[in-house]
């Protein structure tokens, strides 16, 4: 590992020499980045079932170490990488750890083709948050792979604060397993304008070869000042049953940022499952949860700077978990203190030169 970093970290010095020799009048500039940088989260925590300690799930806990690493190849071409370091490889290959990697090709300043590892394009804003800026969470988010390999095809429109974006995707179900090869189709919409944004999302997922399980996910979000409210609803569905609200989540997390410095958040989630077949591996039959709770974090940095981050949360969960394996189950105390940093290591600009076409050989 030492020596591809110190071989990466060479190669990149000697062509940003060789790109600051050539003839400045002949070459037209264009300068490109490339960033490395790592999160780190850890937290002590304790989860009680009733008046029991849980203690898998009790302690000091490493959260999360992941590196990230981004940049352009060229204009039209970027690339992405996060592995997470955190994560155990007995029983997995190292690219099982890989959040994501993945080549996009941007032809110009819409449309943005892409092939790789990626984030499974479902709807809503608890899923498409960072893991790491999360502390307890529904039934779903708990029991879904949302990294798999796959390719997609986005168009955006708008500018500033109005902008809208949808991607097609075709991916890896997030239920495949070794022995069966299934696939997703995703549909997602980013919307952004100003006090309201939304994540909405159509989604088929093979659960078994053949057999697929239906999302329709709206994502919603308010702003207003200080204060920020997010509402998801995730409908799922097979062909066995009736669509709607048989097989659904809501989740809703309400937040107020005080000069920058001290986040206050409450969060409630509601899973169920009535559908009584086969089909949803995340939140099985018989399941209806419901978990509640509240955290405050704190930016003891100067204003405005998220490098480092204190936090402490509580939640308590009631119901039926129709997993007995579940993550959440009934009457349980789940609180937790932490601290959470980002590691900057690297930003490196090189330059890459174009002939420029009014210039003689």
């Amino acid at each position: 590992m030492k020596k591809i970093a110190s071989l990466f970290l060479m190669t990149a010095v000697a062509f940003t020499s060789w790109s600051q020799s050539k003839n400045r009048a002949d070459y037209e500039e264009h300068n490109q980045v490339v960033n490395i940088n790592a999160e780190v989260r850890v937290d002590f925590q304790q989860d009680f079932r009733d008046t029991e300690l849980f203690k898998p799930a009790s302690g000091f806990k490493g959260k999360y170490l992941t590196i990230a690493l981004d940049g352009h190849i060229n204009k039209h071409f970027y690339y992405a990488y996060r592995q997470r370091l955190n994560r155990a490889h007995k029983t997995e290959s190292f690219f099982d750890a890989t959040d994501w990697v993945y080549l996009s090709y941007r032809p110009d300043e819409h449309w943005d083709i892409s092939m790789g590892k990626q984030v499974v394009a479902i709807g809503g804003y608890e899923y498409d948050r960072s893991p790491i800026d999360l502390y307890f969470c529904s039934e779903y988010w708990n029991n879904i792979a949302c990294y798999q390999l796959g390719a997609s095809v986005a168009y955006s429109m708008g500018e500033g604060n109005h902008t809208d974006r949808l991607m097609a995707q075709v991916c890896e179900s997030p239920y495949t397993t070794h022995e069966d090869f299934m696939f997703a189709y995703n549909l997602i919409w980013y919307g952004k304008h100003d006090w309201f944004n939304s994540i909405y999302s159509l989604n088929m997922t093979e659960f078994q070869p053949g057999k697929y399980i239906y999302y329709v996910v709206l994502g919603n979000e308010f702003k207003f000042d200080n204060f920020k409210l997010q509402l998801d609803y995730m409908n799922r569905a097979t062909e066995e049953h009736t669509f709607f609200f048989k097989n659904f989540s809501v989740m809703g997390e309400l937040s107020y940022m005080i000069k920058d410095k001290v986040n206050v958040f409450g969060k409630m989630v509601y899973d169920v499952n009535k559908s009584g077949v086969e089909g949803d591996y995340s939140v099985m039959p018989g399941t209806e949860l419901t978990r509640a709770g509240a955290g405050v974090e704190y930016y003891p940095l100067s204003k405005g700077r998220k490098d480092l981050r204190l936090f402490a949360h509580y939640s308590y969960t009631w119901g039926v978990n129709g997993n007995p394996a579940g993550a959440l189950q009934d009457k349980q105390h789940f609180w937790g203190v932490g601290i959470k940093w980002d590691i900057d290591i690297m930003s490196l600009t090189h330059k890459i030169f174009k002939k420029d076409e009014n210039t003689e050989n």
